[in-house]
């Protein structure tokens, strides 16, 4: 089958290696995602297994359209809807991209919903109920300038969303990002691995997840199995090969995050027991400042303020010099990752960085910078 993964800004490469990791074959780099092909098996494994996609999506049809009849029109074509598309089954339009005559994504998505519950009425005098939640099945309409591309959604909702996280902080960072920053690391799991702004603790808990093996995908609903070709017998096949790979008792060096607001310190505590792994990351309830070092060196991981949603100007310009002088008095020897969406800030390190990788958090272009401690 042909399938896209839609990855945050910046992680298309990062999402083509796990791809490639997981038996994808022909993976191309496109904007924001990355297109591939798949055999049944691997596409479940992907879903099981991948850390760095929002969504993955199964291409079901092309088709020529621009205006909102031709959509009309061949969005009745393009599938076998009387197999997939029973009244019976609830489902959801989503949409994304633009052509010329269809630059609105609400009103593409409801001339789509239009063109099957009109269809699903000839056949068999019924519809469709539509619901945006927990539907049966989730369409996805992309438009460009050649046309549509209409793909089904493998789950309802985005898969950055692992379940551990009923507590985040202000601006929290989303889990398959973070999984993609401490990717790029080249984290071994060999050394210790601090935080220490760590605020809902996202940066550490995807670091121990990933480096313990854990499928993110294994307790969570697919809308997948909703789809009429779903192979049961193949599905729990790779759902227990994926849980035989995990390596929960493995025991790590030191994981520590710092956390100077209470309140925040304890929602990050929360989300780790949640995830299941307190036994491997430790909470303190400090200043970074305060905070004693292993002789072991390590990496350091950092999402600070940015100033942009939290923070005061002069207080960050003060936390960015105090963070600076802790690495240079404190972690001599350690590597250092600091993601800075901020330019104004960063040079209050007054650190030389070694590398700057562009990538998007929630919109804003940040730089995910390597540090050399010396």
């Amino acid at each position: 089958m042909q399938a896209i993964a839609v990855l945050p800004p910046g992680m298309e490469d990062q999402g083509a290696k796990e791809l490639l990791t997981l038996g994808a074959k022909s993976v191309r780099l496109r904007q924001r995602s990355v297109a591939f092909e798949a055999d049944t098996a691997c596409f479940y494994r992907i879903h099981l297994k991948a850390r760095l996609p929002f969504r993955l999506l199964r291409e079901v049809a092309r088709f020529s359209c621009d205006d909102p009849e031709s959509l009309y029109i061949g969005i009745q074509k393009a599938f076998d809807w009387r197999h997939w598309l029973p009244p019976s089954t609830s489902f959801r339009v989503d949409v994304s991209g633009s052509s010329k005559h269809l630059n609105h994504s609400h009103f593409t998505a409801l001339q789509v919903k239009n063109a099957l519950v009109d269809l699903q009425r000839d056949i068999w005098g019924k519809r469709s109920v539509i619901d945006l939640e927990q539907p049966h099945l989730c369409l996805h309409v992309h438009l460009n300038s050649q046309g549509a591309v209409l793909s089904l959604d493998g789950s309802a909702e985005s898969l950055h969303k692992r379940g551990y996280r009923p507590a985040m902080g202000v601006a929290p960072l989303k889990e398959n990002l973070a999984a993609g920053l401490i990717e790029m690391t080249g984290w071994d799991a060999d050394m210790p691995l601090v935080d220490p702004l760590c605020g809902s603790g996202t940066l550490l808990i995807e670091a121990v997840s990933s480096a313990l093996r854990m499928a993110p995908g294994l307790n969570r609903p697919f809308l997948l199995m909703n789809w009429i070709d779903f192979d049961e017998n193949l599905w729990m096949k790779e759902k227990q090969l994926a849980k035989s790979l995990q390596c929960l008792g493995r025991d790590l060096p030191l994981i520590i995050g710092c956390e100077h607001d209470p309140l925040i310190a304890k929602q990050a505590q929360e989300n780790i027991c949640s995830a299941g792994l307190e036994r491997l990351i430790q909470i303190k309830n400090l200043h970074f400042r305060d905070l004693l070092l292993t002789p072991q060196r390590g990496l350091i991981v950092c999402n600070p303020p940015y100033g942009k949603r939290i923070g005061l100007p002069e207080e960050l310009k003060s936390l960015y010099s105090e963070l600076g002088e802790f690495l240079k008095s404190r972690a001599s020897g350690w590597q250092f990752w600091l993601l800075s969406g901020n330019r104004d800030l960063s040079p209050f390190l007054r650190m030389k960085s070694s590398r700057k990788i562009p990538v998007s958090n929630g919109g804003i272009d940040c730089r995910w910078m390597q540090y050399l401690i010396r």
